[in-house]
């Protein structure tokens, strides 16, 4: 959710020089992109994952305080909702045995957390969204109390002027409203970070956007909200929806969403920074002492922050960041489209599908979106949500194909390609993308192995309720054994 905030409440004065310290700090950042050296010598790549937490009946279990007292871990943090905590995994690079390591310091992070986290009634559960959550989980009394979540709910709600309405139709249909953005809390995801020079930038940015579709059609989690069997990645259209700060006049006249897909290639990432600007009026205008341009002119490294601050608040499924790590400044996307697990070598072969493609895809002569509308991109993207692994996408040179056959016959060896490229160890590489080979051979991630469960246990026990306890349980214990989704057992 970003960084941390004092509770306040905003003037006139504020927003206005907020505004303007905004545009300083982007016009800092137009002269830096020329005149500072963001060079990359070797790829470092990172994962954040969003975690519920559960009791030991499998509902939410409103205890993050508690858990991370009971963790003791800075890697870990707080998350808008009581049920919810973060891990940060440090970067690392990304060549050789790099994603080896990642993987095994998560995986132990992971371990020592649950076992902490236990003592205090909390069980952690990678998944989507937790589908025995309910409406009374997503209220007021259920944000953490870190005062930058009431901010922003209060700054959401303010500037829609009344409820949020959730409606979504999937094998069922939901419609509900909120009064807060607690709903934004049932969303989980896994999000990959990508170091990467100016330069290479706008191609690389390009490159994820074309494949966000794909991603999400083989890595979806998340078919269930509120009792309801909804999208396969149920995830995606109730971010939109539960961050949308437009009222219904508002989004008549075409104002943009604050969970913003985009609407054009770029050229550079100051496209995104300026767009963000140019669109979005300020959700948190807290302004710093930094002048960035003293500090830019006295040979130091502006920390900008806030045109950071505002990025945090425009919620792009694939987002640019601007950070400074050592004395020098970088550059990262930051991939958000995928849910959270099943395990954590899905989340790793996940990660490696992606690390891979994006390079070779944005250093193609031939670019893939200079053959592909960026209208069709959004589209390829969103009937992933709705239908998963078994969505059609269209792509350049083969027309609309099903996921799975793109995939195996065309993605995956460019995934390799790219993997080989940055110097990943090729036991590593064929092992990880060997587990989205699996997965689309099989026709399983953990949207369609949630799905088959539930329908199991409704044969067991019409409750519904009861039903989504006993397919939460069976797969937090799939979880913990850690083997890939495609291998957990079906009752096909």
């Amino acid at each position: 959710m970003g960084q941390d905030v004092d509770a306040r409440e905003f003037s006139r004065e504020d927003r206005t020089r907020y505004r303007a310290k905004v545009r300083r700090c982007l016009d800092v950042f137009a002269r830096m992109l020329g005149e500072r050296d963001f060079s990359v010598d070797h790829t470092h790549v990172g994962i954040e994952i969003e975690f519920n937490l559960v009791d030991d009946q499998s509902n939410p279990a409103l205890k993050n305080g508690e858990a991370l007292e009971a963790i003791a871990d800075k890697d870990f943090q707080t998350e808008l909702g009581l049920f919810n905590i973060e891990i940060n995994v440090p970067p690392a690079r990304i060549d050789g045995m790099g994603l080896d390591t990642l993987q095994a310091s998560l995986r132990d992070d992971l371990n020592a957390a649950q076992g902490k986290a236990a003592g205090v009634g909390a069980h952690l559960v990678m998944i989507g969204i937790l589908p025995t959550l309910a409406e009374e989980h997503l209220g007021y009394h259920t944000i953490s109390p870190n005062p930058r979540y009431r901010l922003l709910s209060e700054q959401i709600m303010a500037a829609r002027g009344e409820d949020i309405a959730i409606v979504i139709d999937g094998v069922d249909r939901l419609d509900t409203t909120a009064d807060t953005i607690m709903p934004e809390a049932a969303c989980t995801s896994t999000q990959l970070h990508l170091q990467v020079e100016p330069d290479d930038f706008a191609a690389y940015w390009n490159a994820a956007q074309a494949i966000a579709g794909v991603q999400v059609a083989v890595g979806a989690n998340s078919p269930f909200l509120l009792g309801h069997q909804l999208w396969h990645e149920t995830r995606i259209a109730l971010f939109e929806q539960a961050t949308d700060s437009r009222s219904e006049e508002l989004k008549a006249q075409g104002v943009r969403p604050r969970v913003f897909f985009g609407e054009r290639w770029i050229t550079s990432v100051f496209d995104l920074f300026e767009e963000n600007v140019r669109y979005f009026p300020a959700l948190l205008p807290i302004t710093d002492d930094e002048d960035p341009l003293i500090e830019l002119e006295a040979g130091r490294i502006p920390g900008l922050p806030e045109l950071r601050l505002h990025n945090g608040t425009v919620y792009r499924w694939n987002r640019p960041i601007y950070d400074v790590a050592d004395g020098r400044p970088h550059l990262r996307i930051e991939n958000r489209v995928l849910p959270a697990g099943p395990t954590v070598v899905d989340i790793m072969a996940n990660a490696a599908f992606f690390y891979g493609l994006v390079p070779v895809l944005g250093g193609s002569e031939r670019p893939v979106w200079s053959q592909l509308s960026f209208k069709a991109a959004e589209e390829n993207f969103h009937l992933a949500a709705r239908l998963g692994i078994e969505a059609d996408q269209y792509w350049p040179g083969v027309g609309t194909v099903p996921v799975r056959e793109l995939v195996l016959r065309r993605l995956l060896p460019l995934a390799h390609a790219g993997l080989e490229q940055q110097g990943v160890d090729a036991e590593i590489r064929d092992r990880l993308l060997g587990i989205i080979e699996q997965r689309c051979i099989a026709g399983r991630n953990g949207s369609t192995w949630l799905i088959e469960e539930f329908a199991h246990q409704m044969t067991l026990d019409p409750d519904r309720q009861v039903a989504l306890r006993a397919t939460t349980s069976a797969y937090e214990e799939q979880m913990h054994r850690g083997e890939p989704v495609h291998t957990w057992p079906t009752h096909s």
